[in-house]
C-alpha cells in the first residue's frame, strides 16, 4: 500500500466546484471528485492550525485540554506507528512554517524524512537589517506592513522580495518536491507521503496569471491580507481581498493537478490511496466577518472538504458520502489503509467503512477552540455553547511542553502550575496543570480574550443553512447539551471543562 495525503490550509469548501463553488474554475478538484469519494459532512476538530494538525496525527481531539502547542511526549502519532511497528516509510514536504516555531517544533520529526520550503507569511527567513521601508510601504496596503521586529507582517513584506517567480514560490516548490518523491518511489511499496502547503492561507499571495483568473487588480498596493473579525474596509477593497483569496484557490487547483497527472500517468489509482483535505475553512465576509478565531465556528470554518480515494473501494469513486466525519478520524483511516490497528490513545474511528457503504460511526461531533465555545453538530443542527463569562471562566492547560506559537508560556502562567495526575491518554505520565492567564501569548490571539462573539446559540442547518437566525428551543438545547457532555466525557475532558459550560459530568460506572 502507498498513500498520499494532500493538506491545504484555510480552504473554504464553498470555493470548490464539487461543493457547489463557482467563483473560479477548479477543474482539478472536479477531476479529483471523479476519482474519489467526496464527504458531505466532514468537520474540523481542534482549532486552529496546529491544534488541527495534532488531531490529525494523533487521532484524538486536544482542544478540551490544550491550546496551540507541540506534539506532546505522551502523544502517539500515526507516522510513528506506521514506521516503527509496520515498516512503512513516511515523508513530509511542506512550506508551512508553523512547524518550525516553538509551538510546532515536534511535528516534523515524527516522519522518517521531511523537506521545508521557506518564505510563507511571517516565516523568519531572510535577514534584512535595514529594509528600504519607503519602497516597501509604497507596494503594500498600510495594514500589511509593520516595522516591528519579529512581526509576521515585517517578515512577509521582506520575504516577498525573494519570491519573484513561480519557481521560487514556496507552494510550487512544495508540490514539485512531492511529485518528485512519488516519481522516485512509485515502484516501491509501503510508503506514506504528506504534501502540505500553506496556501490559500492569508496573505493570498499567488502569481499574476491566477490573479487574472480571479479578477484581482494589478495596480495599486498589494491588498491580500484581511484583518480578522469585522471589517470597516470599503466594499471594493473587500472585493479585492476576496479576489486575492480566489486567486490562491485557483493556484491550489493547479498544484493539485500536478499530483493527479502523476497518478494518471502511472496508473497509481490501482494501488495508491489519495486523501485531500484542509485544516479549517475561512470566512470571506459571510456573517459580516472575516477569517477565523474571533467568532462562532460557523459552517464556512467548521465544515471542510474531504476527498478520499481508496484502491480497495473503487466503487466509492465519484460518489458523495453522507454522514458525519472529522479531522481526527484521518489518523485511524490512514493506519487502516496499511492494515495497522490504532493504539488505545487514538480513539477516533476509521472512515474506510463509510467508503464501503456503511453509515457514519458518529451520531454527533464536537469541535472548538481551547477556552472558547464547545460546538456540536448532529448533522441537522449546530450548537455553540459558551461559558457565561469568557474572562471569568476557570480553565487550565494540560501539558508537558509549555510553549505557545512562538514563545514559552509566560512566567505568570508557570508560577502557578501544578502537577496533575495522569489522564486516560497520557500513558501514565502526570501533566502540568497551568492556569490560563491574560498574559498568555494565546489569550488575545486565538483564546478567550479575542472573541467578538460569545453568546450561546443553536441553528437548524436544514431550514437555515446560512446560520442567520438562532433557534429558541430549550428542549432541543437540553438534548444537544447531553450529547455534548457525553462526547466530552469520552475524551476525558477535565472537570472544569464541564463546570465552565454548566454541563453535568455523568458519574463513572462502579
Amino acid at each position: 500500500m502507498k498513500t498520499v495525503l494532500v493538506l491545504f490550509d484555510s480552504l473554504n469548501r464553498n470555493a470548490l466546484s464539487p461543493y457547489g463553488g463557482d467563483r473560479v474554475p477548479t477543474p482539478n478538484f472536479d477531476r479529483l471528485a471523479a476519482r474519489s469519494a467526496c464527504f458531505r459532512d466532514h468537520h474540523v476538530g481542534s482549532m486552529p492550525c496546529m491544534p488541527a494538525r495534532r488531531d490529525l496525527l494523533t487521532g484524538r481531539m486536544s482542544f478540551l485540554h490544550r491550546s496551540w502547542g507541540p506534539i506532546e511526549p505522551y502523544d502517539v502519532t500515526f507516522p510513528e506507528v506506521l514506521s516503527r511497528e509496520h515498516g512503512v516509510y513516511s515523508h513530509f514536504v511542506t512550506d508551512h512554517f508553523h512547524y518550525w516555531e516553538d509551538g510546532g517544533a515536534t511535528y516534523h520529526n515524527r516522519y522518517d524524512s521531511y523537506e521545508f520550503f521557506r518564505g510563507q507569511e511571517g516565516d523568519r527567513w531572510k535577514g534584512v537589517v535595514a529594509p528600504d521601508w519607503p519602497a516597501i510601504e509604497a507596494r503594500f496596503d498600510p495594514a500589511q506592513v509593520s516595522r516591528r521586529p519579529r512581526s509576521y507582517p515585517r517578515h512577509n513584506v521582506i520575504n516577498r522580495d525573494y519570491i519573484d517567480d513561480e519557481a521560487a514560490h514556496p507552494s510550487f516548490q512544495t508540490f514539485a518536491a512531492g511529485v518528485e518523491f512519488i516519481e522516485e518511489n512509485r515502484d516501491a511499496d509501503n510508503w506514506f507521503l504528506q504534501i502540505e502547503t500553506f496556501a490559500p492561507h492569508e496573505p493570498f499571495f499567488a502569481p499574476k496569471r491566477f490573479r487574472d483568473i480571479a479578477g484581482a487588480r494589478h495596480q495599486g498596493p498589494a491588498l491580500d491580507w484581511p484583518q480578522y473579525g469585522h471589517s470597516d474596509r470599503p466594499l471594493e477593497e473587500q472585493d479585492e481581498l476576496r479576489a486575492s483569496y480566489y486567486a490562491s484557490v485557483a493556484m491550489c487547483d493547479e498544484l493539485l493537478g500536478q499530483v493527479l497527472d502523476m497518478f494518471d500517468r502511472n496508473d497509481l489509482w490501482r494501488d495508491t490511496a489519495l486523501i485531500v483535505t484542509t485544516d479549517h475553512g475561512f470566512l470571506l465576509g459571510e456573517h459580516d466577518l472575516w477569517a477565523k478565531n474571533r467568532m462562532t465556528l460557523y459552517q464556512e470554518i467548521a465544515r471542510i472538504p474531504l476527498f478520499f480515494h481508496d484502491p480497495a473501494n473503487p466503487g466509492a469513486d465519484g460518489t458523495l458520502v453522507e454522514g458525519l466525519s472529522q479531522t481526527p478520524d484521518l489518523a485511524a483511516s490512514i493506519l487502516d489503509l496499511f492494515g495497522a490497528e490504532p493504539p488505545a490513545q487514538m480513539p477516533a474511528p476509521s472512515l474506510r467503512p463509510m467508503l464501503a457503504g456503511q453509515g457514519s460511526p458518529h451520531d454527533a461531533l464536537i469541535y472548538g477552540y481551547f477556552g472558547g465555545a464547545v460546538n456540536l453538530t448532529d448533522g441537522r443542527h449546530s450548537y455553540h455553547r459558551y461559558p457565561p463569562d469568557m474572562a471569568a471562566q476557570e480553565v487550565y492547560q494540560y501539558t508537558l511542553m509549555p510553549t505557545h506559537i512562538f514563545d514559552f508560556f509566560h512566567p505568570e502562567e508557570l508560577v502557578h502550575a501544578q502537577l496533575s495526575p495522569p489522564t486516560s491518554f497520557s500513558r501514565d505520565m502526570p501533566l502540568l496543570r497551568v492556569p490560563v492567564s491574560a498574559k498568555s501569548a494565546m489569550y488575545n490571539a486565538y483564546g478567550p480574550g479575542c472573541m467578538i462573539e460569545s453568546d450561546t446559540r443553536l441553528y437548524d442547518l436544514a431550514s437555515d443553512p446560512a446560520q442567520g437566525v438562532p433557534l429558541d428551543n430549550p428542549e432541543l438545547e437540553a438534548c444537544l447539551s447531553e450529547q455534548m457532555a457525553r462526547l466530552m466525557q469520552m475524551l476525558d475532558a477535565p472537570a472544569e471543562a464541564f463546570a465552565r459550560l454548566g454541563l453535568s459530568r455523568q458519574a463513572e460506572p462502579a
